[in-house]
């Protein structure tokens, strides 16, 4: 199947369709400046739709947003920390197989994807939602544990 082919080697539509649409490449992260550890939080790009769990601004978010996490296969291994052990082209990298959750295992449904919780929707907010965006404290109380692959 192609899913299984490597990431340098797919077409521009494949590698869209690799995409689960978790959204967690667009939560805000916190790395840690000693350890390198990035942490995914609760607060999601002011861009993400939350209903939908789609950037509002897709072709235009490297522009829209210069801290945008573009994925692309040239970006490997050095994106690596910021994408979850769950992200399809992580798995990929790594020569790992797709989650059986995965929409393109699903006739690119993402019922099941949601239902294993690994959506963002409903699981976010956004940074106007916060008390003091510039408090460390609240950033840390909003750290998701089970989607940050730092040997938690």
């Amino acid at each position: 199947m192609w899913w299984d082919k490597p990431l340098d080697t797919l077409s521009a539509s494949e590698w869209e369709s690799l995409c689960d649409g978790c959204g967690k490449c667009c939560l805000h992260k916190i790395q840690d400046e000693y350890s390198g550890d990035v942490w995914l939080t609760a607060v999601a790009c002011e861009f993400l739709d939350p209903d939908c769990v789609r950037c509002r601004e897709y072709p235009r978010r490297a522009e829209v947003q210069p801290a945008c996490m573009i994925i692309t296969p040239t970006a490997f291994p050095g994106i690596l920390p910021a994408l979850p052990n769950t992200c399809a082209y992580r798995l990929r990298w790594e020569n790992k197989p797709l989650p059986v959750w995965h929409p393109l295992l699903h006739g690119g449904k993402q019922t099941q994807m949601t239902r294993c919780g690994h959506s963002v929707r409903d699981r976010v907010i956004g940074i106007e939602k916060m008390q003091d965006p510039e408090d460390e404290d609240e950033w840390e109380a909003l750290i998701i544990p089970e989607w940050s692959d730092n040997g938690s």
